[in-house]
């Protein structure tokens, strides 16, 4: 988070900004040959990504490089399913990475959810 962005935490993993909750989205990824090829430059692909994500209506709130099955792992808010799906088919299409999204709930969240059930 960006400190001064106007950005404050409504409960953890969800975030307000102008009073509107915006979703969290976890990005599991992986390295294609391709950017196995080309893993120096990761930190600079990471730096467009970014940028790319903010065209989109999308923050990157981290990345970051793992060790074990994944090799690295991103943080998303976005404002739906939609926004976040076509961010993460995008970055999928520059080739370097396959990705796994996944929508993230906090504690009270999803209470709330649980909540609604019968």
């Amino acid at each position: 988070m960006r400190p001064g962005s106007g950005w404050s935490t409504l409960l953890g993993l969800v975030r307000h900004y102008g009073g509107i909750a915006v979703p969290l989205y976890v990005a599991l990824l992986n390295w294609t040959e391709q950017g196995s090829r080309t893993i120096k430059d990761s930190v600079k692909r990471s730096e467009a990504a970014n940028a790319a994500a903010e065209k989109m209506n999308c923050k990157v709130r981290t990345i970051l490089w793992t060790m074990g099955p994944y090799d690295a792992i991103t943080i998303v808010e976005a404002p739906n399913d939609q926004v976040a799906s076509a961010f993460a088919l995008a970055t999928g299409m520059q080739g370097n990475v396959r990705t796994l999204t996944m929508r993230a709930y906090e504690k009270e969240e999803f209470a709330r959810i649980l909540g609604g059930l019968p």
